[in-house]
């Protein structure tokens, strides 16, 4: 069975975060380096400073709207001063 994931990069360089989903976390996160998607392009490189594995791609789906729509947890993302699972 596939595993769904809501994952958070971060440009250090720019102190920009970007919220996504994918199957397969590590080969995005290739695909925003390399420049492959427009919104990331030019705040490379990214890192990983978060990630959640759901089992239905639905449930990845609202977390991660959930994650953008809140500022509060936003903003605790890009300080990183989150400890554990964010809520």
């Amino acid at each position: 069975m596939n595993k769904y994931c809501i994952y958070v990069i971060k440009s250090d360089i720019h102190n920009r975060i970007y919220i996504g989903s994918s199957s397969d976390v590590d080969s995005r996160l290739k695909y925003h380096n390399t420049g492959k998607v427009f919104s990331t392009k030019p705040y490379r490189p990214w890192r990983l400073i978060y990630q959640e594995s759901f089992a239905l791609k639905k449930d990845a789906l609202k977390r991660e709207r959930q994650i953008k729509s809140s500022g509060l947890i936003r903003k605790a993302l890009k300080k990183e001063t989150y400890h554990g699972p964010i809520v």
